[in-house]
């Protein structure tokens, strides 16, 4: 739990600055800076994404997670878990009725960009396994350092729903490495790389829909994806050996 507790206190210090200190950057610097982390984290899904030995198993796990996420309303659910934290936690004032349902917009969005790229991708998955096993968090560290930069530009740009995301890392990053021993047992290699590839994926969808908005795309009903990738790669790893045994 070291590595979660040092990225939470990283994602704070960065949105607290970003909140307080973020306005004296221009709207220039600002979009610049979220155009840059756009382009990066668009090269890191990439990059992910390159780690997968079946592509098909890729999109698979991509076709079934949408239509799971779409039945399920995965990113009603979360927008209205966002509107609910900004109508209880944030900041009130004066506004009319269109300038009260575009600040929801933005508290939601930054909620769920901000979730989204904090706890989605291998180092996520790697580091709190690899924290919980061992008590090695320098893979969690190096997330952190990222995620701290990451939150200040959120902040700055998109407001307070950044904080926000904080639960989603304790819970999420807390609860992989709790759970580190049981996945230990269960996921090989390849499950790990389809995972993977498929995190990329959803990486390089957070790059075109929050931070480029090139095309919106509801990435949060895609999430299942992550589940599904490694139960293909079991399920094809079973029948192949099913198939071995038959020809012996």
């Amino acid at each position: 739990m070291t590595g979660t507790l040092l990225n939470i206190i990283t994602v704070l210090i960065g949105g607290l600055v970003g909140l307080f200190f973020g306005s004296r950057l221009s709207q220039r610097i600002r979009q610049t800076v979220i155009l840059g982390l756009g382009l990066f984290t668009a090269a890191i899904g990439v990059q992910l994404f390159l780690k997968t030995g079946n592509p098909i198993v890729v999109l698979v796990s991509l076709l079934t997670g949408g239509i799971l996420g779409e039945w399920w309303q995965i990113e009603d659910g979360l927008r209205s878990l966002g509107a609910w934290l900004e109508n209880r936690f944030g900041r009130h004032t004066e506004l009319d009725l269109s300038a009260r349902q575009d600040s929801r917009a933005r508290f939601g969005r930054a909620f769920l960009t901000s979730s989204l790229v904090f706890c989605v991708g291998p180092m996520t998955i790697l580091g709190s396994i690899q924290d919980g096993l061992t008590g090695d968090y320098s893979l969690l560290a190096v997330k952190s350092i990222l995620d701290g930069f990451a939150a200040l530009a959120f902040a700055s740009t998109m407001g307070e729903g950044v904080l926000f995301s904080i639960p989603v890392i304790l819970i999420y990053q807390g609860g992989l490495s709790l759970l580190a021993d049981q996945v230990k047992s269960v996921v090989t290699e390849g499950m790990m790389n389809e995972m993977t590839a498929t995190g990329g994926v959803l990486l390089m969808g957070i790059a075109i829909s929050s931070l480029l908005e090139i095309k919106p795309i509801r990435i949060s009903n895609f999430l299942p994806a992550l589940l599904i990738a490694p139960i293909i790669v079991a399920l094809l790893a079973g029948l192949s050996g099913i198939g071995i045994e038959n020809l012996r």
